[in-house]
């Protein structure tokens, strides 16, 4: 019988979407893992053998050796992918990513767009052109992983009409980032394929994207992310795929961040340890990691949500980074709504266990 296990963060993203995803890759190593939302602006880390990757153009079962599919609800920048694939081969990771052929394909106008775009860097951005892409694609300037295996000079006329979109003018560091961008894509092995590919696999991990406070219909608009945060995208998906025994894994950690402008309840400095890989730190977008403790009724409020979309058999409860925050969370609550919670008290799957 075919099987999923669906991991979907609880907050603002950050949650521990990724060591989740790889403690369960560690659990079905026949798995292949899928990003059924959001794309080159995940930093998910994952620590095995010693050796670290930040995935984003990867799902985060390709450091321990598990192939990728980015679907059709994902988008994809080229440059970036091929500058992670690069640095997988160095560590030995799988680089075998299958892409849904109606997966969105982020340009350097989409980005440039993203970063110079007054509204919607005051509403937040992680500057990589997620949103820009999202936007122009409910248009008529469309672009699809489909066309990279098209001829070059239809995918160059499509470019073209994406630059005039913008408004785009001459701009020689935009013209080198297009360049690297066309021959990025001549040197990748793509594998455009549909959920077909996928008949070959009887376990999939459904690896989420930021959390079910940002999504776009539910979050606390404007400060949302153009996506559906939620299993929605994925349950659609195993309906296709007539995979009727889902787990959800929800993950959060032990006290609540949020990396981007907009509301968070409980917002304070906390005294962390043990904190040394944060891979959310400062940028020129996102500015400072914010922090606070952990509210457990908004927690299940984004499990509410989420419900909304999920049929699960089973539903469980993920504690992230139990070791940097001493925070007692209500686990009398948490028990009577979870099947089962783990912890995680370091930056590797093996230090997860169960602890209900």
């Amino acid at each position: 019988m075919k099987k999923a296990k669906i991991v979907i963060g609880l907050g603002f993203g950050d949650e521990g979407k990724g060591i989740t995803t790889d403690f369960l890759c560690s659990q079905n190593p026949e798995a292949i893992v899928i990003r059924f939302s959001g794309g080159q602006q995940a930093a998910h880390t994952v620590i095995f053998n010693g050796k670290k990757h930040v995935h984003s153009s990867f799902a985060s079962g390709a450091l321990r050796g598990l192939p990728s599919y980015f679907s059709e609800h994902c988008t994809i920048h080229p440059s970036l992918l091929y500058n992670e694939l690069m640095e997988l081969q160095e560590k030995g990771g799988n680089t075998m990513l299958y892409i849904h052929p109606l997966a969105k394909i982020t340009t350097p106008f989409d980005v440039w767009q993203n970063r110079n775009n007054t509204k919607n860097l005051t509403h937040g951005s992680c500057g990589k052109g997620v949103g820009a892409t999202m936007k122009r694609n409910e248009g008529p300037y469309q672009l699809f992983a489909v066309d990279l295996i098209g001829p070059q000079s239809f995918l160059i006329e499509k470019l073209k009409n994406i630059a005039s979109y913008y408004g785009v003018s001459n701009d020689n560091q935009l013209q080198n980032e297009v360049a690297y961008f066309l021959d990025c894509i001549e040197k990748i092995d793509w594998k455009i394929s549909n959920y077909n590919i996928l008949e070959n696999y009887k376990t999939f991990i459904f690896e989420g994207s930021q959390g079910v406070l940002l999504d776009m219909d539910h979050g606390v608009f404007p400060n949302v992310t153009y996506a559906n945060t939620t299993s929605k995208n994925a349950i659609e998906i195993c309906k296709q795929l007539y995979v009727e025994d889902i787990e959800l894994f929800y993950v959060t950690r032990s006290y609540t961040t949020r990396h981007g402008s907009g509301w968070m309840p409980n917002e304070e400095m906390l005294e962390l340890i043990n904190n040394e890989e944060e891979t959310c730190v400062f940028n020129e977008y996102q500015k400072e990691l914010r922090f606070g403790k952990v509210d457990e009724e908004l927690l299940l409020h984004a499990l509410r949500i989420d419900q909304i979309y999920s049929n699960a058999t089973q539903k469980n409860l993920v504690i992230t980074c139990l070791d940097q925050y001493k925070h007692d969370l209500n686990m009398n609550k948490l028990n009577t709504t979870f099947d089962a919670i783990y912890g995680s008290y370091g930056p590797e799957s093996k230090f997860f266990k169960q602890i209900k």
